[in-house]
């Protein structure tokens, strides 16, 4: 089990996440991702943006940047650019990322920058006052759809494969133990790496749907996820009103600072002919 005093700052706590949010077992899956690949504190980089899911930095005992709304991955860039020796990490949450972000986010996947970003998928801006995201299953409800959310909703699987990511993949925080797993391998990947990790909001979004308590909202999470595995052997009809968890897209690309460095180099070496 990993160290909880080494990775968390106690100055910190108590923590802001309401009661029966699912952000604590997401964080958690996360230092434990780190813990078992022993990557070095002072050697990764937390960044986060705007909202629920992005206090975690804040939580977090590692060199860690509290960015503004959606440039989460603009300034994860810029490090990465900076020092590519160094582990980056982006927390975001999905109209952190999807929204606001959501330019960044499919031209990081372009890139296929060495980057891992988490994505807290609670399906409504949580911290903001309940307004949908880009993420709201449509017939939901909530503090900008009174009536029910006519907009479909982005498949962020298929978003960030689309964009170019290297790695995408996803679990629920009923799933704790797959979702550290995905994470160590998106961790690993040499690339852009996205997980969607779909984590429930009681309060904002439970509430207003009428979903229960946050227990009821993790039974859904577990009766409605089909791991990718199973998913072949069903039929579409089965398949109706779930999702996928496990790995969606693993591809090879170049990664881009490692093309930039090549860059730099053949620049230099031209200049060094003249």
């Amino acid at each position: 089990m990993a160290d909880i005093e080494k990775y968390l700052r106690p100055s910190a706590f108590p923590h802001i996440w309401c009661p029966g949010c699912g952000n604590g077992i997401v964080l958690a899956s996360i230092i434990r991702a780190i813990d078992k690949l022993g990557l070095e504190q002072d050697k990764t980089i937390i960044v986060s943006g705007i909202g629920c899911s992005s206090r975690a930095s804040g939580y977090m005992n590692f060199n860690t940047v509290h960015t503004a709304h959606g440039r989460a991955l603009t300034f994860a860039t810029g490090i990465k650019l900076a020092n590519p020796e160094l582990n980056v990490l982006v927390i975001t949450g999905d109209g952190d990322s999807t929204a606001i972000g959501g330019n960044h986010f499919i031209h990081a996947a372009r890139r296929n920058i060495d980057i891992t970003t988490i994505i807290f998928n609670n399906n409504i801006y949580g911290m903001t006052g309940g307004q949908s995201s880009p993420l709201t299953p449509v017939a939901s409800k909530s503090s900008t759809a009174p009536f029910g959310h006519i907009e479909r909703s982005f498949d962020i699987g298929a978003l960030a494969t689309a964009a170019g990511a290297t790695y995408v993949a996803r679990a629920t925080a009923y799933h704790a133990t797959l979702l550290t797993d995905l994470i160590v391998k998106g961790i690993e990947n040499k690339g852009f790496s996205v997980i969607d990790a779909i984590t429930q909001c009681p309060v904002s979004y439970g509430r207003k749907n009428k979903m229960g308590s946050a227990a009821k909202m993790m039974e859904w999470q577990k009766e409605k996820a089909i791991p990718v595995q199973a998913a072949s052997k069903l039929t579409p009809e089965q398949l109706k009103d779930k999702f996928l968890i496990g790995e969606l897209h693993r591809s090879e690309a170049p990664e881009y600072t490692a093309e930039y460095d090549k860059l730099i180099a053949h620049v230099q070496a031209k200049r060094g002919n003249k």
